[in-house]
């Protein structure tokens, strides 16, 4: 090994054992600084603000967020434990927001701490820390949220500001309905005598369907002498029925996000072909669409495919046990699952165009799809056959998005309920949109979840007869940016208008 290769694996080896302790916000005390300077150098770690660090590629393009997206709530941990040491927890209003489910990456992120020096501390990409000096809550209400001090349900509920319902409705209502009886919350209303608060708590349970807590909540405190006028601090009626037993802050997300896009989806998305196509016409249009279709998906995915290694690969004209030195390996390995999985699509579609349910079809042949886009990954020994069986079971950040998914803990409940809305929704054009949509939003799959959703979108633009959309790759930036603003800011319309403009291509 050359010298200089020595240097680097030498200052490699004090960044992997600083990463095996869980560090991600890297200090410059943590290494010398020649060990700095040259993982630098060399693209190992980036400077998120003087004296600070994180990890990443040497690969990532200059001015790339993946990294800092990827590390963002692992550093905001690290760099506030070294600050403030323990005395430090999230606002009540940032802790509802990680409570109901809500980890995408804030502009900024307001902390407590008695050490706080009340002004922003600028990081990368637009975002920063304001580190307010108040008081902490006491320690009972204090919780850990992967590493991350939150305050307890009860507690930030109690001390959120009345304006947070109102402008943060969703978050708001999913964090309330994670309260299942009124007892969670009535002592520290009647310990801290907050009447107004009760008073806003009760309209607010009320709004959601949830009138045995808000009359437990107004009772308990006029029992105890208190005077309260019930408030509901919310602008509208919930678009969904709270008075069930679900408690899952993720998937009353999802039902409450469905519900209110898909009135946008349908003011912007054209109105299906009549009479539909036959079937047999269909499934003929769709096979020649087929490496059209393929070039564009795996393309958007990075995959360099051309039209002939895409043919090529489906008529089996390519073996992999003798191409394994071939650059394009991993590519007509791609290619091959997508002509496989495609096929499995079809065997769907023709189940639904002859009247079967697209929800329920979908929610049973998915995982078909999926198996088939790996599994010449795991003939070739690239993939282990455990990758396939079932949904995720780690955490997964997207490349340059804002956007957090969510924890893999709350995926096996999200999927019947994504799927349960896709079989429950009537309208072809919302199926297809925001099943698209929230596919990805989730992100059930480690990789493959692009090419699955817009499998997922076809699938059911088929079952209201709009005819297959190619997604171009020239068209990247404009899909990626609609898809983002889509997770981050819950604004559905360019990413409607978007489908709805390649859709009437195709009926033109």
């Amino acid at each position: 090994m050359a010298p200089t290769k020595e240097k680097l694996a030498q200052s490699l080896a004090v960044l992997k054992k600083l990463q095996d302790k869980g560090i991600v916000a890297i200090h410059t005390k943590n290494m010398t600084r020649t060990h700095r300077e040259r993982l630098v150098k060399n693209g190992f770690i980036k400077e998120v603000m003087k004296g600070w660090y994180i990890p990443s590629r040497p690969d990532e393009p200059a001015g790339e967020s993946t990294a800092w997206y990827a590390s963002y709530w692992g550093f905001c941990v690290d760099y506030l434990n070294a600050r403030f040491g323990g005395e430090w927890c999230l606002s009540p209003e940032q802790s509802l927001r990680i409570h109901s489910g809500n980890w995408s990456v804030p502009g900024q992120l307001v902390v407590r701490t008695p050490k706080g020096g009340n002004k922003p501390v600028t990081l990368l990409h637009g975002t920063s820390i304001l580190d307010l000096r108040l008081k902490l809550p006491e320690k009972k209400d204090i919780t850990s949220k992967e590493n991350l001090r939150v305050m307890a349900l009860p507690a930030a509920l109690i001390a959120s500001a009345p304006s947070y319902y109102p402008n943060n409705a969703v978050d708001a209502r999913a964090a309330l309905s994670m309260i299942s009886d009124a007892s969670e919350i009535l002592h520290k209303l009647l310990e801290g005598g907050h009447s107004t608060v009760a008073g806003r708590l009760a309209g607010a349970f009320r709004n959601i369907g949830r009138g045995d807590i808000a009359d437990n909540i107004v009772e308990a405190m006029k029992a105890a002498g208190f005077s309260i006028i019930e408030d509901d601090p919310f602008e509208q009626k919930p678009s969904i029925d709270f008075s069930g037993r679900e408690r899952s802050p993720y998937v009353n997300r999802i039902r409450m996000h469905w519900a209110d896009m898909r009135g946008v989806v349908l003011e912007n998305f054209p109105q299906a072909p009549s009479p539909p196509m036959k079937v047999d016409k269909y499934l003929e249009r769709v096979d020649e669409i087929y490496l059209t279709d393929a070039y564009h998906s795996l393309s958007i995915e990075g995959y360099r495919v051309s039209r002939e290694l895409i043919d090529r690969v489906r008529s089996g004209d390519w073996d992999p046990e003798t191409n394994r030195k071939d650059q394009e390996y991993a590519d007509a390995l791609a290619a091959r699952g997508y002509w496989q999985s495609f096929q499995a699509v079809k065997n769907s579609l023709a189940t639904i165009l002859n009247g079967g349910s697209p929800g329920k079809a979908a929610g049973r042949d998915h995982s078909i799809w999926y198996r088939e886009l790996f599994a010449p990954g795991v003939n070739a020994g690239l993939v282990a056959p455990s990758d396939l069986a079932g949904y995720r079971n780690q955490p997964v950040y997207i490349r340059e998005s804002r956007h957090v998914p969510p924890r893999w803990e709350a995926v096996p409940d999200l999927m019947p309920a994504f799927f349960s809305l896709l079989e429950d929704e009537d309208t072809p054009a919302v199926r297809a949109v925001l099943g698209h949509f929230f596919f990805v939003y989730i992100h059930p799959y480690i990789d493959g979840n692009g090419r699955m959703g817009r499998f997922l979108m076809n699938v059911m633009l088929a079952s209201g007869g709009y005819p297959w959309a190619v997604i171009p790759v020239e068209t990247r930036s404009q899909y990626m940016a609609a898809l983002e603003e889509a997770s981050v800011n819950l604004n559905i319309k360019p990413f409607s208008r978007f489908l709805a403009e390649l859709v009437q291509k195709g009926m033109a």
